[in-house]
């Protein structure tokens, strides 16, 4: 357990200004049970010890860098965003305040911070860091991801192309295929999009996890364009090589939901949140309580999905969006969602999610040539989401 892990010192080494000092690192929650997947989290906390004592004896630079990116990965993992973001993103301000930083940890450093922001939601910030990087540093493919998707989260797709094409040039690897994957998809090229995310997972290491990431990618993507049995052996294959990955389980459960079968759906979905308390696992919880007609129910998930919306903006994370679409496609709160799409579209304008959204809004409060002008900014690049079709198919387009 982790307890073990968190012995601090021993015998006359002990003091009151040290014990304060590791009090004043930010901590490594204790994972769910399911997600202490054999060494990889003995490893995870010998990791952190190790640098929050160098942190805490030494100042140590490349210890607050490594702390702020297990911190990230960790965040992935167990879905504690509201934890461990702020928390990376305290620990990366820190090192970059320090004097006389190292050319390439600053570097490193500041490609982290802006991946932190992007994991936040603030996409403008973001953009402003990502070009920075470039400037120190213009042959480095992580670098050109996060401006790659710094450009593509604020609708500029020309300049996200580029970005990813020299990501591709300088390392075609998962990461650089997920991404042209996603512009394909974008560009109204779904079956070009799935043979490249089919390279991003084999390019991968079975049971990783940003191997099931891109397996849970390429399973959306199966789904969305009527490939329900290839999503479904996808989605069981992340789960014989990476037992209770949450995020597999509730995809599986959405395609039981798409076909009815809500009673089994709920099952897997309460299975995934009790090893990961993800909002989008409430959110098709309370999609199938409202279909049923729990009203009950669904009026408690309601709350508890308000609550933790809330909880994601105290800490910073920005989940303007996310949230407006719940209320739209979910209660008749839409005067509300309004607000927060509102928000959103003053930052990013030219984004497609948040022009869909905002058609959707437009039409479901009887506007529909206002609809028509955030359908025409979304639609530009051939984008084939059958939401978007949908509404685009409803508007007379």
């Amino acid at each position: 357990m982790a307890v073990a892990a968190f012995t601090l010192f021993k015998g006359e080494n002990t003091s009151t200004d040290r014990v304060t000092a590791i009090n004043s690192i930010p901590k490594l929650l204790d994972r769910n049970k399911d997600l202490q997947s054999g060494a990889e989290w003995i490893d995870r906390q010998n990791i952190y010890v190790a640098n929050r004592d160098k942190i805490v004896d030494k100042d140590d630079p490349m210890a607050h860098y490594k702390l702020a990116a297990l911190f990230v990965s960790e965040a992935r993992i167990t879905g504690e965003h509201g934890h461990y973001y702020p928390a990376a993103l305290e620990i990366i301000e820190k090192l970059l305040q320090q004097k006389d930083l190292d050319k390439d940890l600053k570097f490193s450093a500041l490609v982290l911070k802006s991946g932190i922001l992007l994991s936040l939601h603030q996409f403008d910030k973001a953009l402003v860091i990502s070009k920075k990087t470039i400037e120190i540093n213009d042959y480095n493919a992580q670098a050109y991801g996060v401006l790659a998707d710094a450009y593509v989260e604020m609708g500029d797709y020309e300049n996200a192309i580029k970005a990813t094409e020299r990501m591709m040039d300088v390392r075609p690897d998962l990461r650089s295929y997920s991404r042209v994957s996603y512009l394909r998809e974008i560009h109204g090229d779904p079956k070009g999009a799935i043979e490249i995310m089919q390279l991003a997972v084999q390019s991968g290491y079975p049971g990783q996890e940003e191997t099931a990431w891109a397996q849970l990618a390429l399973g959306d993507l199966y789904r969305l364009y009527g490939k329900s049995e290839n999503a479904l052996a996808t989605y069981e294959d992340i789960l014989t090589h990476r037992e209770n990955y949450p995020f597999a389980t509730a995809a599986i459960a959405q395609l039981k939901s798409d076909e009815g079968k809500y009673t089994e759906a709920i099952q897997l979905l309460e299975e995934a949140i009790a090893v990961i308390p993800e909002i989008g696992f409430y959110i098709q919880l309370a999609e199938i309580y409202k279909v049923q007609g729990e009203s009950e129910k669904f009026e408690q998930i309601m709350t508890d999905i308000d609550e933790m919306f809330e909880d994601d903006r105290k800490s910073g994370h920005n989940m303007d969006l996310d949230y407006a679409k719940t209320l739209l496609s979910l209660t008749d709160r839409a005067d509300e969602a309004k607000k927060y799409l509102d928000n959103e579209y003053q930052m990013r304008p030219r984004n497609i999610e948040v022009n869909i959204a905002m058609a959707k809004y437009y039409q479901k409060t009887g506007d529909p040539q206002k609809a028509k002008q955030h359908l025409e900014v979304a639609s530009r690049t051939k984008y084939q989401h059958p939401d978007l079709i949908n509404l685009q198919t409803i508007n007379g387009q």
